[in-house]
């Protein structure tokens, strides 16, 4: 089941009303179907769950055949919808500082995104990933969050700055003209990660902050707002697993001592909720594995170092173990159904029309 109560600012959807609408489209069935209101998304500070705006943008992609819609919807964006954060980020001196300040207020726009950026030689990689929800796909979300990012990028580098390398993990659309008009280059897709890749030295220009006297306010409300986050200890282990799966095989110890706690003492918080460390870690897994499977052609190999293993095989035998067939047979079964869905999809299209119609 999704986790209703990973909620995210509506702001998250700002534009959408109006790109609907500019397609001749009734933004309100839509919105209806997944639980959300016209009258909601009017207020950028309302909170709407994250699987809701997933559902959303993939219903509407299906829906329009368009499937640069998120592309389309991160360009309506501005700097101002991320909010008391956007004062913040303003003030810092630099990109690569911003980014810092960015990363500690993130869990205030989108609970369920992890943002991790690691320095390789003269270059930066910010790698962003969105917690998997079981049976959900991410492709679009994931679009309007790098999209987002490169616009954010854009706005304290410099209007004509251009990534090194913009990449996604799942399939790449049909039609890439869109996406390279929008990044300034040619994606890659079918990758390692979700994120951008970038010079360092465009990260250190020196900005001139605006030191504006609300700068201080938005600080402070920042901070009192991370005091009174709530995270519970389920959500908080598997962000953490998401994050350290790729870098190797993700243990007990490795999460309490990114918490800062011995693994008795992780332990002892996670049997007060009824739950083992093993018991989350396959779950993250699990979710994980049926993303990649579904939405990109990485092999096997690929995915298999992606979720810890240290090799292929004892990939294979935990998959077998978790799903009950091997992994070249789901992949076959979620190809049929994806098929027997793109099917449907086009008669779906024709019922929406009639509904608008009406």
């Amino acid at each position: 089941m999704p986790n209703v109560g990973r909620l995210v600012r509506s702001a998250s959807l700002s534009g959408y009303i109006e790109l609907m609408e500019s397609l001749g489209r009734d933004p309100g069935i839509f919105l209806r179907k997944v639980g959300l209101s016209v009258r909601l998304l009017k207020d950028p500070a309302a909170q709407i769950p994250s699987h809701a705006l997933r559902e959303l943008l993939e219903a509407t992609a299906i829906a329009t055949g368009m499937e640069d819609i998120a592309l389309r919807l991160a360009a309506r964006r501005a700097f101002s919808n991320l909010g008391p954060i956007s004062v913040v980020l303003k003030e810092e001196p630099s990109p690569r500082l911003a980014l810092d300040a960015l990363c500690r207020y993130l869990k205030l726009i989108s609970p369920s995104l992890i943002m991790r950026i690691e320095e390789i030689g003269q270059t930066v990689v910010i790698r962003e990933d969105l917690l998997p929800s079981p049976g959900q796909p991410t492709r679009q979300a994931m679009e309007l969050t790098v999209a987002m990012m490169f616009r954010i990028l854009g706005e304290l580098i410099g209007a004509r700055w251009r990534p090194l390398q913009v990449c996604f993990t799942h399939r790449p659309p049909a039609d890439m003209s869109a996406h390279r008009a929008f990044f300034g280059r040619n994606p890659k897709f079918g990758q390692p990660f979700n994120g951008i890749v970038c010079a360092a030295a465009d990260l250190d220009k020196p900005r001139a902050p605006d030191n504006s006297g609300a700068t201080q306010l938005a600080r402070d409300y920042l901070e009192a707002a991370l005091m009174q986050r709530g995270d519970g200890i389920r959500e908080t282990c598997r962000e953490l697993i998401t994050a350290l799966l790729p870098g190797g095989r993700c243990t007990a110890q490795q999460v309490a001592r990114h918490l800062r706690v011995d693994r008795r003492t992780l332990h002892r918080h996670l049997t007060v909720d009824g739950l083992a460390f093993s018991v989350l870690l396959d779950e993250v897994r699990m979710d994980l594995v049926k993303r990649h499977l579904q939405e990109s052609d990485m092999p096997i190999g690929e995915i298999a170092g992606l979720l810890g293993f240290s090799n292929q095989s004892s990939f294979s035998h935990w998959f077998r173990a978790a799903f009950g067939c091997s992994v070249t047979q789901w992949r076959r079964q979620a190809a049929d159904r994806s098929a027997a869905g793109t099917v449907a999809a086009p008669r779906r299209r024709r019922l929406a029309d009639n509904v608008s119609r009406q």
